[in-house]
């Protein structure tokens, strides 16, 4: 187990954007690693998350894109169910 007084860095949507950028640009890993502190895992994560999946009518997302909208598919399933019920309980009276 590592030491619990390390803490995680977190890093913003934008400093991740831009890394990838770098890669997608031609700059190697390990140079992107040496240059801004970062492992390779964490690097290759990143880029994996922002690899778009491309669908057979050509339209394309990425895997995050594709967790958003399964959250608000979820979400709306759940709406849908709530109002179905509230519809039946007005139709009785």
């Amino acid at each position: 187990m590592g030491n619990t007084s390390e803490k995680r860095k977190s890093y913003n949507a934008e400093f991740k954007e831009m890394v990838v950028e770098l890669y997608q640009t031609g700059t190697p890993v390990k140079q992107i690693c040496s240059e801004y502190g970062l492992s390779e895992t964490t690097i290759y994560k990143w880029i994996r998350k922002q690899k778009p999946v491309k669908l057979d009518d050509g339209s394309s997302f990425t895997p995050e894109e594709f967790l958003n909208l399964q959250k608000e598919l979820h979400r709306l399933k759940e709406e849908n169910e709530i109002l179905k019920k509230a519809m039946a309980i007005f139709a009785k009276k």
